[in-house]
Order: C-alpha cells, then structure tokens, then sequence
C-alpha cells in the first residue's frame, strides 16, 4: 500500500462546467415534466421529430433494434459489468462505484419520474423520461469522465474547457444515438428522449460529487 488517495472521479478542472450542465439539465428535466405530466399523446415537438424519422428503411431498423437491446436489463448489466470490471483491474475501486451508482441512479431516477409525471405512450405505458436514454448517457458520461481524468493523470490534460466539451459530446452522442433508436422504434416520444439524456446529465456528475466525497470522508476516518 501507498497510503496515496484514490484518483478523483469528478476532476477539479470539471466540476464548474459539469456543475453547470447538471444544474441546466435538471432544470429542463422539471420543465418537460411539468409540461408534459399526466399526457398521452405527443406534442407539437414531438410530430415534428417523428415526421423526419418515419419512413427508415429495415436495415435501420435493426441498428434501432441493436441499441435498444443494449439499453435491456441483460445489454445494460453486461456493458456495465465490462466497465466495471476493467476498473477494478485497473485497482481503481472508486471508479468501479462511481459508474455502477451513477449509472444506477440516472436508470432509477428515470423510473421514479415516470411514476411523478404519469405521461404515458400506447395506451398506458409511462414514458418519460427515457430509461434506455438515460442509461446510455450516464454510461458514456461516466466513462468519458475517467478518460479524461487519465489523460490528465498521463500529463495530457486537454484543458478546463475542451476536457468539458469532450465528455459532454461523448454523452450527448451516447444519448442521441439510443434516443433516435427509441423514437425509430416507437417506444418514447422525442421529449421523452431528451428527458432520459438531461437526467443522466443531472443525475451523474451529482453522483460523481458524493462518490469522491463519501470515498474522502471515510478515507480520514480511517487514519
């Protein structure tokens, strides 16, 4: 043992922009929310976005398939496990939580919103925020985070700025990519998708703030 502190999984040079960025997502989170609680149909938005991404041909359709199976309880468990897995070979034990709460929590806060706003698709079946949105844009989120952190532990730290910009274009591109696949399939409204992915957004670098936290605290104790 070193007795040196684990790496942080929120770098000091992203907590103000991803502070920023949770701050805005949750707010728009609330906002649809509010806009569309208790709904059973989609918005004026929402035609719209369907309108251009009706008509996809089946080979699409498979790619929309594809992703979505990766957003399914045995797809999501798999790809966090490998994420899991490759940090706690790595011995970085903070990490292996961080992205197993984070992404637990963003897929659970999305299941206690759909129960909060009751807005429902088919019929019945509630639907936002986007759970398969969701778990797609903590995941990416959450990996981008501790790549960027190592590139700054190897001295090739992109800056405050592009290190911001490089893990927020990783998770948008994660959730934009799930959510087109959700709305190709018919399973969410477009609102819906852009609620799953700005709950992740809110949801992660939230939980990255208390896993360091958490892992500091009990590290001091323990001198």
């Amino acid at each position: 043992m070193t007795g040196r502190p684990a790496p942080v999984v929120l770098p000091p040079a992203l907590r103000g922009g991803l502070g920023l960025m949770a701050a805005l997502a949750a707010l728009l989170v609330a906002l649809l929310g509010i806009r569309y609680a208790d709904a059973g149909g989609p918005g004026a938005v929402d035609v719209r976005v369907r309108a251009v991404v009706d008509g996809v041909g089946p080979s699409w359709r498979y790619v929309a398939l594809a992703l979505d199976s990766s957003g399914e309880p045995v797809g999501a468990a798999t790809l966090v496990v490998a994420v899991m897995t490759g940090c706690l070979l790595r011995r970085r034990l903070r990490a292996a939580v961080f992205v197993v709460a984070g992404v637990g929590i963003a897929v659970g806060t999305t299941t206690l919103l759909k129960h909060l706003v009751g807005r429902t698709i088919h019929g019945g079946h509630l639907s936002y925020p986007s759970g398969h949105t969701a778990f797609a844009t903590a995941l990416a989120l959450a990996v981008a985070m501790l790549a960027t952190r190592r590139r700054g532990r190897d001295g090739l730290d992109p800056g405050r700025t592009a290190g911001t910009v490089l893990v927020l274009a990783a998770a948008l591109a994660a959730g934009a990519a799930m959510g087109w696949a959700q709305v190709v399939l018919d399973a969410h409204y477009p609102t819906d998708v852009l609620g799953g992915c700005c709950t992740a957004l809110a949801a992660v670098p939230a939980t990255a703030w208390l896993v360091d936290r958490a892992a500091d605290v009990g590290r001091r104790e323990h001198r």
